[in-house]
């Protein structure tokens, strides 16, 4: 290979790279030695499970690190400045102007008191590369490019008057505002579903190749990398596994590690059959009718499903067609406006502040983000444990006994998690124990909201397992939300494709995934990535974009 160094354009150029964490009263390396190039207008897939150093390496071609950790060894030379060397002073200069970074969650990321164009334009302004003027009609411009509605206008609302598509693609615009030439893609499409995620990957694509921007793109979807980065390297606990060109790393990855990678989802749960119409057995949760609002919005209409006992029916749909709020209306959360919901045969209160601690306890949630699901301050052992005292009212030698279970039956050591915070677990391990919470209630049925949609596709495989093991031991149903397909073929009995509030289409797995489909299924069906690099440009050349 001819070393990329002596090529004219190479702008970023990182060697024997090391990073430390301190942990435990002690610096410990984190990231061993890195190697990277990167040449103007070439974009790089950083790629591996959680934990391996992915956004720590990202995060250090800008000269940055998170708190706690440190570089400890080697450089990082961008565009001849070797920034371990710059003042902070400097670096800040570096950072918004020639060197941008966009985040996981836009909705986490923007100042929500402020509008979006007086965000876009604050670096422009404050490093005097624009005018005020000059920079809110290059936003609008910015917001064409990158496919925004009524780009004249919409950065004049306020965030969380934007969609998840909407404003990850804004914050793209204000990555792009002092023209960059690099920008670092932290995992930019995780938490959107499939079809806004197509234009996102689209309109990232666009931007990179109009201003010859070179690019990190992090990711744990193999799918996606395929479809934006030129190379890919595959890292594993801070150590490089390979790296190779895109076409070459997915055809014929060399390292049995990488195979594993690519060989994740093959997982399959059998699939179930509800019981005969002329069974006696009731469904666990039965929605039926179900209309409901947010104010004077509508935003729930006729919602009619079954969930019975030891099956799985997933619910499926882009950002906003009610998937989520039908769940808050099971739980009592949303009080329907028309509708009933029944537990076993028996009308549930619509509120609930009148239902019995027993209804409570039947229905529990496993939540997307087990980050600010768990409170970073209390130990794992209570965590785990308020649920079991407060249904079951365990307290002393019982109460620990039964949350050791609980422990155990999550797979995780009770002599080793026991005592721990929540800051002291990978995702996964947080994730199992936000399962372990819901199980404390011993309920008959679980709402799993996007639970995998955050984890890396190994993590998220060996969750997918143990929710079947779970189901299987406790005889559970679930009401497994999501908008990733490939986890609706992996654990679904049954599929409720949802749109603006009303459900288009349902039926068991089997049926769903073979045509002919409703015509909105047949949008979602085609919009799942594929392990093909041509695959986003053939698609969208099908869709005139």
């Amino acid at each position: 290979m001819t070393d990329a160094s002596e090529h004219k354009d190479l702008l970023l150029k990182i060697r024997d790279l090391r990073i430390e964490g301190y942990s435990d009263e002690s610096w410990v390396e984190i990231v061993h030695g890195i190697n990277l190039d990167l040449h103007r207008g070439e974009v790089l897939g950083l790629i591996g499970e959680s934990g391996a150093g992915k956004s720590t390496i990202g995060l250090a071609a800008m000269g940055f690190t998170r708190d706690g950790c440190r570089i400890s060894g080697g450089s990082v030379n961008f565009d001849g400045i070797e920034l371990t060397k710059q003042s902070k002073r400097d670096l800040r200069k570096l950072r918004g102007v020639r060197i941008a970074y966009v985040a996981q969650s836009a909705a986490a990321s923007f100042n929500p008191a402020h509008k979006l164009i007086d965000q876009h334009t604050e670096a422009p302004v404050h490093y005097n590369v624009k005018s005020r003027v000059d920079s809110q009609e290059d936003a609008k411009e910015l917001y064409e490019k990158l496919r925004l509605p009524n780009p004249q206008e919409i950065g004049f609302r306020y965030p969380h008057q934007v969609s998840g598509g909407q404003l990850q693609r804004a914050m793209t615009a204000m990555a792009m505002a002092c023209r960059p030439d690099l920008i670092i893609f932290d995992e930019p499409t995780t938490a959107l579903d499939v079809t806004t995620q197509i234009e996102v990957l689209a309109a990232i694509r666009d931007i990179v190749e109009q201003f010859n921007t070179a690019a990190i793109y992090i990711t744990h979807d193999l799918a996606v990398v395929a479809q934006m980065a030129d190379r890919i390297k595959v890292l594993l606990k801070g150590d490089e596994v390979e790296e190779a060109d895109t076409a070459t790393m997915l055809s014929s990855p060399q390292e049995e590690y990488t195979k594993s990678l690519w060989a994740v989802r093959s997982f399959r749960k059998p699939q179930k059959s509800r019981p005969e119409a002329s069974s006696s057995e009731p469904p666990v949760v039965s929605v039926d009718g179900v209309d409901a609002s947010y104010g004077k919005l509508k935003v729930l209409n006729d919602v009619s499903f079954d969930v019975y006992r030891g099956m799985t029916v997933a619910v499926v749909g882009e950002s906003g067609s009610g998937k989520s709020t039908t769940a808050r209306c099971i739980t009592g959360l949303l009080p329907p406006t028309k509708g009933t919901i029944r537990f076993n045969g028996q009308e549930l209160p619509s509120s609930y502040k009148n239902r019995t601690t027993d209804q409570l306890r039947q229905a529990q949630m496993i939540y997307q983000m087990a980050d600010t699901a768990l409170n970073p301050r209390i130990k794992i052992c209570d965590i785990i444990g308020r649920p079991a005292q407060f249904y079951s009212g365990l307290n002393g030698a019982p109460l620990k006994t039964r949350v050791e279970e609980l422990l155990d039956l999550i797979e995780l050591e009770p002599s080793q998690y026991y005592n721990r915070y929540p800051p002291e677990l990978s995702g996964g391990q947080k994730q199992r124990i936000g399962i372990a919470r819901a199980l404390a209630a011993e309920p008959s049925f679980i709402i799993c909201d996007e639970v995998t949609s955050a984890l890396d596709q190994l993590v998220a495989e060996g969750i997918l397992k143990l929710l079947d093991r779970l189901q299987s031991t406790l005889d559970l149903a679930y009401m497994f939300i999501t908008h990733d397909l490939a986890t609706v073929r992996s654990i679904a009995d049954e599929v409720v494709v949802m749109k603006e509030g009303r459900v288009v289409e349902q039926g068991p797995k089997d049926t769903m995934f073979t045509p002919p489909h409703h015509d909105y299924t047949d949008l979602l069906l085609s919009s799942v990535p594929e392990m093909d690099p041509n695959w986003l440009t053939q698609l969208l050349e099908e869709r005139g974009v």
